[in-house]
C-alpha cells in the first residue's frame, strides 16, 4: 500500500474519530443519560434482527446513489440532479408497475431498468447546457431537482393518485412486481444484491476500463485529457448519463422494494447523502457500501438513542458535517503525509543504492 493510500485511510479514520469524540462531548453536556445514550447509539443497531434489518434497507439506497455520485464526480461535475433521477426512478417505477401487466419477473426488471432511463435523462440535461451554454452545473442541476419535484407531484395526483385512500398517494403497486424480502422479520429485500453488484460494476467501469480511465483523467486535468487526445466532452457526458441512471435504478429499487405505493411529494435526501458516501469512499465505487454502512448504522443508533435516552437525532448531522469538513480539509495532516512520503521516498533509494 503506498503513501497516499496510507495518509487517505488514515486521514478518514480519524475523521470520523474526531467527529463522534465530539459528538459524544455534546451529548454529556445535553442528555441526562448520556452513558446509556452513547451506548445506544454504538451497539443500539445491534441488539434484534429487526434493527440490523433497519441498518441493511437504509444502505441499499444510499449505495446506488453514492456510486452514481463517484462516477458523475470522477469527471469532476458537480451535477447535483442526481437527487431528481433518484425522485424520477421511483415515480417511473410505480407508474409503470400500475399500468401495465408484465409476466412474474419480467415486471420489477423492466420498470428498474426504464426508471434508469429516465433518471439519465434528468443528469443528462444540466450536462448538455454545460457543453452547449457553459452554464453552471450547479445551479442548474439545483434547479432540475426542482422542476422534477413538481413534475412527479403534478403526475401523481392527476394519474397515478388512488382517490378512494386517505392520503396523495398513489394506486397500490401489484405484489408481483414488488422486490421480496430475503430475510424472514426484516424488509431486507432483493435490491441489496443489485447495489452491491451496481457497486462492484461500477469499480470495474472507473478503473478496469479505457473510458473509465478517460473520466478520471478528465477529472484530474481537463486540459491534458484535451491535449492527450481524450474527447473529453464525450466522457463528460457519458459520466453523467450513467451517474444519471444509477440513481434512476436506485429510486426503482427503492420504491419496488420498501413501497406499497408511491407517495413521495418531496425530496428524500438521498443526492446529498450521496455526496457524504462518495467524500468517504474517495469517488471509489467499491468502497461505498462501506460507507453506506457506516451512515446507515450511525443514523439508526441515532434513531434508537432518541427513543431510549431522549437525545436528538440530529447529533447524527453534527457528526457528518465534521467529517465532511475534516475529509476534505487538504490541510489536515498535511505535514504527516510529506513525512510519509519522504520516509517512502528515503526507503526506495535506500533499496535502489543495495540493490547497486
Amino acid at each position: 500500500m503506498n503513501s497516499n493510500k496510507k495518509y487517505d485511510i488514515l486521514r478518514t479514520v480519524l475523521s470520523i474519530g474526531i467527529a463522534l469524540l465530539i459528538s459524544f462531548i455534546i451529548i454529556f453536556i445535553t442528555s441526562d443519560e448520556p452513558v446509556k445514550a452513547i451506548i445506544e447509539l454504538l451497539i443500539g443497531p445491534l441488539k434484534s434482527t429487526r434493527r440490523i434489518g433497519n441498518v441493511i434497507e437504509a444502505m441499499i439506497p444510499l449505495i446506488f446513489t453514492g456510486v452514481g455520485v463517484s462516477i458523475m464526480f470522477a469527471a469532476n461535475q458537480i451535477n447535483l440532479a442526481g437527487e431528481g433521477s433518484f425522485h424520477i426512478g421511483g415515480l417511473v417505477a410505480t407508474f409503470i408497475a400500475v399500468n401495465t401487466t408484465l409476466p412474474l419477473g419480467i415486471s420489477p426488471l423492466a420498470c428498474i431498468l426504464v426508471a434508469g432511463f429516465f433518471g439519465s435523462l434528468i443528469t443528462a440535461v444540466p450536462a448538455v447546457m454545460k457543453i452547449k451554454t457553459d452554464s453552471d452545473v450547479l445551479v442548474s442541476s439545483l434547479m432540475m431537482n426542482y422542476l422534477v419535484t413538481f413534475f412527479a407531484n403534478y403526475i401523481l395526483s392527476y394519474y397515478l393518485r388512488d382517490a378512494k385512500a386517505g392520503a396523495v398517494v398513489s394506486y397500490a403497486i401489484p405484489a408481483a412486481t414488488q422486490l421480496n424480502a430475503i430475510i424472514p422479520g426484516t424488509r431486507i429485500h432483493l435490491g441489496l444484491f443489485i447495489a452491491l453488484a451496481v457497486a462492484a460494476l461500477g469499480y470495474v467501469f472507473l478503473y478496469k476500463t479505457k473510458i473509465g480511465y478517460e473520466i478520471r483523467v478528465t477529472g484530474e486535468n481537463a486540459n491534458f485529457a484535451k491535449y492527450s487526445g481524450i474527447n473529453v466532452l464525450k466522457v463528460t457526458l457519458i459520466s453523467q448519463l450513467l451517474g444519471g441512471f444509477i440513481f434512476g435504478i436506485g429510486g426503482g429499487v427503492e420504491i419496488l422494494g420498501m413501497y406499497n405505493r408511491f407517495s413521495w411529494t418531496t425530496t428524500l435526501g438521498y443526492g446529498w447523502d450521496a455526496i457524504i458516501i462518495t467524500t468517504l469512499a474517495k469517488k471509489n465505487p467499491l468502497y461505498v457500501p462501506f460507507a453506506a454502512f457506516f451512515l446507515a448504522y450511525l443514523r439508526t443508533g441515532a434513531s434508537k438513542m432518541s427513543i431510549v435516552a431522549n437525545v436528538p437525532t440530529e447529533i447524527v448531522t453534527i457528526t457528518q458535517g465534521i467529517i465532511i469538513l475534516l475529509v476534505v480539509a487538504e490541510q489536515f495532516l498535511s505535514k504527516y503525509k510529506h513525512k510519509m512520503i519522504a520516509k517512502e521516498a528515503k526507503a526506495t533509494l535506500s533499496n535502489i543504492k543495495e540493490a547497486e
